[in-house]
């Protein structure tokens, strides 16, 4: 049962909060891209809520279901790009940021796939879904009642 309605309680920081997902959505980072890195941090968070939402958008927009099925194995499988593994592998460090506060080598690998300006906004949609998850662990959003075109809408909206 959720806990707060933190949407109707906060709206102002609810269209911060939007602010910077238009930014990422902006910034020119791949769709697919940003939907596997929103999934995987949602998986070691622990937020059943964004894990649903993700999983939907990421099918929604053509995401196949071996690759979502495989995401939590990602580095055992050959499914994703060198560009994606290191996407994830960045997703991982800064999200348990406390475990090796973000390897050197972690970063190295980043920067062979992603621009300063890429490894900026692809930090800054960790930093996003990271808030999202906490949201929605802490105020326990109901997994399960999210759908796609709502949240395209809301996203359009917000634009």
């Amino acid at each position: 049962m959720m806990r707060m309605d933190f949407i109707k309680v906060a709206p102002e920081a609810l269209n911060a909060m939007l602010a910077l997902e238009r930014q990422v959505h902006a910034s020119g980072l791949e769709e697919s891209l940003l939907d596997l890195v929103k999934l995987r941090a949602s998986q070691l968070n622990g937020c059943a809520y964004c894990i649903d939402m993700h999983s939907k958008d990421a099918r929604a927009r053509g995401e196949t279901e071996q690759r979502l099925y495989e995401l939590d194995a990602w580095r055992e499988t050959p499914f994703y790009t060198a560009r994606e593994r290191a996407a994830l592998a960045w997703t991982e460090a800064v999200t348990l940021v406390t475990d090796g506060h973000v390897p050197d080598e972690v970063y190295e690998k980043a920067r062979e796939e992603f621009s300063d300006r890429e490894l900026a906004f692809l930090t800054l949609a960790v930093v996003a879904i990271n808030g999202w998850n906490r949201l929605g662990i802490a105020f326990r959003a109901e997994p399960g009642t999210y759908q796609p075109q709502k949240h395209e809408g809301v996203r359009a909206k917000a634009a």
